[in-house]
């Protein structure tokens, strides 16, 4: 049970949305008036994959725009989610974690380019990590592999694990460089054991746990007070595993109701709407006087300008008519939630979609996303 995104859907979500926008364009203006509204979508999106429960948002510079909810806290029950609820972000996370880096670097704590060796002066490396920079592992082309560093062993063992999660990581981070590269340098493989790294150092510049600097540095300066690490629990909405078919509700203090939280920086965020979105907005605004803007240029900027490509815990997605520039956008799932991101920062608005289950719950958000962006 690991989280990964769907890299591929984006460039699918993004040709749909522009399909939509080219169609709506089309129209009469009498027609284009009567076109549903953003309730009508959220509720033609949670009818046609019937999740527990769904929640999206459009974002714009000026906010959270418009919100809505539709469905239960835990399938078979009657407790309905909330707008203020919270829910797992999966891999959405990353880009958090880059930004909290980002962050480092902004109050000269880090720096862009750091390697590896720079990054673990008391580890002994092997020579090929040395001067590999911490950009690498941000875009997953250092050539880690999540095998190299998360064997099956490991992903059985970890949750039972009582040392410190710092310690953990630290270990992780040990296993992966000591041994070359398992994977292809300068080469796109996603891995989380990438971001589990990043975290790994970030505690070593910040000497906090990642839960406690993400808390410091992300959470607290952009006021996300519902933001934390794992499955939400107490009066929140549940995960679900998808197992067989049925949406079955996950305890959040069941150790499987989530991923090893030693693989936080990858993504164990939760939050809620709201609070996500103040993060996305941040983003859409260039930092909103937490990062500087070059910051976040740097954050959203792949290394080689493509049609389509990772940058630093983001996708993104170039020539989309339906947007001013180029798209950014990123899933995140740990098998029993769902979250989706999309935004066009140069014309300053995102989408936003979260459902508390994957099997029914990931299309609802990409049916909910796509017709956010077909309705503009």
């Amino acid at each position: 049970m690991i989280h990964t995104p769907c890299p591929r859907l984006s460039r699918r979500l993004m040709l749909s949305g522009m399909a939509g926008v080219a169609a709506s364009a089309a129209l009469p203006v009498q027609a284009r008036q009567a076109a549903p509204t953003r309730d009508a979508l959220l509720d033609a999106a949670f009818a046609a994959s019937a999740p527990p429960a769904l929640i999206g948002g459009v974002v714009t510079r000026e906010g959270l725009i418009w919100s809505g909810v539709r469905g239960v806290r835990r399938a078979g029950g009657t407790e309905a989610a909330t707008i203020d609820d919270r829910w797992h972000l999966g891999s959405n996370t990353k880009a958090m974690t880059a930004a909290l880096y980002g962050r480092l670097v902004d109050k000269g704590q880090a720096k862009w380019g750091a390697t590896a060796a720079e990054l673990f002066p008391d580890l002994t490396l092997d020579p090929a990590w040395a001067a590999t920079p911490v950009e690498r592992f941000l875009n997953h082309t250092a050539g880690l592999r999540d095998i190299d560093m998360l064997g099956s062993t490991w992903l059985l063992t970890a949750r039972a694990d009582t040392t410190s999660l710092t310690s953990q990581r630290a270990l992780l981070a040990e296993r992966a460089l000591s041994k070359p590269p398992g994977g292809v340098v300068g080469s796109f493989a996603y891995a989380n054991a990438n971001y589990i790294l990043v975290g790994a150092a970030i505690e070593r510049i910040t000497g906090l746990p990642w839960e406690e600097a993400m808390a410091a540095e992300v959470f607290g300066p952009l006021g996300l007070t519902s933001g934390g690490s794992g499955p939400p629990v107490g009066d929140q909405p549940w995960g679900h595993s998808g197992l067989g078919g049925q949406a079955t509700p996950m305890d959040p203090t069941n150790l499987f109701s989530d991923n090893p939280l030693a693989m936080g920086p990858a993504g164990t965020a939760h939050m809620s709407l709201a609070d996500y979105a103040t993060f996305v907005r941040a983003v859409l605004t260039g930092g909103s006087g937490w990062l500087k803007p070059e910051t976040i240029t740097h954050l959203i900027t792949p290394p080689v300008a493509t049609g389509r490509s990772y940058a630093l815990g983001w996708i993104t997605v170039a020539g989309q008519p339906w947007a001013r520039g180029t798209v950014i956008a990123h899933e995140g799932t740990n098998t029993m939630w769902h979250s989706m991101v999309v935004a066009d920062p140069a014309g300053g608005r995102a989408f936003i979609a979260l459902s508390n289950d994957e099997v029914r719950g990931g299309p609802a958000c990409q049916q909910l996303v796509s017709s956010l962006i077909r309705m503009g």
